[in-house]
C-alpha cells in the first residue's frame, strides 16, 4: 500500500502536503520521530491569536482513500496526549433511514491517547486492521 501525508504547523495557515508516495514503514518512522513536544512548546510560545493548528500529521492511503490523523496536545497533567481522527467511507441513514442508507466519507475523532497507544492505532491503520481502529470510535 502507498500513502501520502500532510503536516499541520502551528504557525502556518497553509497545510504542508507531501504527495510523494511512502510506505507503511515510513509512516511509522515519521510519526515516531516527529518532534511532538518541541512543536507543542513552539505553539505555546506563539501569540495564541497566531496559532493555526495543533501539531498534526495526517496519513492518507492512496489506494482506498482512508486517512488517519494524529493531533498532539497536553493532557490535564501536562503530559503529551493525542486525539486520533479517522476518515473512511461509512454507511449513513438518509432522513432517519426513510430513504435507506448510502455510503459517504465520515470523520470520527477520539481523545486522550498517550504516545504509545496513538502509535499502536496508527500501526493498525497502516496494516489495514480497520476493525481494531473502529473499536475506539464504537466504544
Amino acid at each position: 500500500m502507498s500513502y501520502k501525508y500532510s503536516i499541520c504547523h502551528p504557525d502556518k495557515e497553509e497545510i504542508e502536503y507531501r504527495d510523494n508516495p511512502i510506505s507503511a514503514t515510513e509512516i511509522l518512522n515519521i510519526a515516531k520521530n516527529y518532534p511532538w513536544i518541541e512543536k507543542l512548546e513552539f505553539s505555546n510560545s506563539l501569540d495564541q491569536n497566531k496559532v493555526y493548528y495543533s501539531p498534526s500529521l495526517e496519513f492518507n492511503c492512496i489506494d482506498d482513500g482512508k486517512s488517519f490523523t494524529l493531533t498532539a496536545g497536553y493532557g490535564d497533567k501536562g503530559e503529551l496526549e493525542f486525539s486520533l481522527w479517522y476518515n473512511r467511507p461509512k454507511k449513513v441513514k438518509i432522513l432517519f433511514g426513510v430513504f435507506g442508507e448510502r455510503e459517504k466519507m465520515v470523520v470520527d475523532e477520539a481523545w486522550s491517547f498517550d504516545f504509545d497507544k496513538a502509535i499502536r492505532y496508527l500501526e493498525y491503520f497502516v496494516n489495514k486492521n480497520y476493525q481494531e481502529v473502529e473499536k475506539i470510535y464504537n466504544s
